[in-house]
């Protein structure tokens, strides 16, 4: 009886210390509330941010946009049908893998021209070693720019439940 309350007891620990520790990467959904649209100025809303490896960006946007990850003569030049990965279904996250300048268009024709475009500098981080795997494209819905992390109040009462529940056995 004595060994399974101490193995519950360091199932509980090692729970509510996997649930306190934060998450290192973090989630932008790309112009916050107003999302990938003409009319943003994308370079003001990457002022003050700092992207890492392991962060990611969520594109949401209506089916008229595409995300498209370009060359930095075809960011410049806002060309169109070159792209490295492109995607259109409105919901597109962009796993940041390598340090390095990204550059991102809408290639619908005129919209790179009207300000649809995105150069974001990602940083090494010290955690994560930097790769050379392309970005990653995947389709998913975020709902805001943080990552999601559990509150140090849920991290307590998990602690005192698993503190009980030892007590109790």
């Amino acid at each position: 009886m004595a060994s399974s309350s101490v193995g519950l007891g360091m199932a509980c620990l090692l729970l509510v210390s996997c649930m306190a520790v934060p998450s290192l990467a973090k989630v932008y959904t790309v112009g916050d509330s107003s999302g990938w649209t003409t009319g943003v100025d994308y370079s003001t809303w990457t002022s003050g941010k700092t992207f890492k490896v392991g962060d990611s960006l969520v594109f949401n946007y209506p089916s008229s946009h595409t995300v498209d990850e370009v060359s930095s003569s075809d960011y410049s030049s806002c060309t169109v049908g070159n792209a490295i990965t492109t995607d259109n279904s409105g919901a597109t996250t962009i796993a940041l893998n390598k340090a390095g300048t990204h550059y991102f268009i809408c290639g619908v024709v005129g919209h790179c021209a009207n300000g649809m475009k995105l150069a974001v500098k990602v940083e090494a981080s010290n955690d994560k070693p930097s790769t050379t795997t392309p970005s990653a494209t995947t389709t998913t819905k975020a709902p805001d720019s943080s990552s999601w992390r559990v509150s140090p109040l849920m991290a307590v009462v998990t602690a005192w439940v698993a503190l009980f529940l030892m007590v109790i056995s």
